[in-house]
């Protein structure tokens, strides 16, 4: 019995790792993104969101 409940702990375990790592990843590329955004010059941002918009053949003029 005791096999079975360590069994059913590293289950639950393995299931939390696959739930948090995908989380953190995601907090730190949204820290990544907003402080890339809050740091970079306007001028860039304009540019590059131009540059992507054209890319997709999404007009933006």
């Amino acid at each position: 019995m005791n096999n079975f409940n360590n069994l059913v702990k590293d289950t639950n375990r393995g299931e939390l790792v696959q739930r948090i790592v995908p989380a953190l990843c995601g907090i730190c590329l949204g820290f990544f993104l907003l402080l890339g955004v809050g740091f970079a010059d306007a001028h860039l941002i304009h540019n590059a969101a131009h540059d992507a918009r054209h890319a997709h053949s999404f007009p933006c003029h």
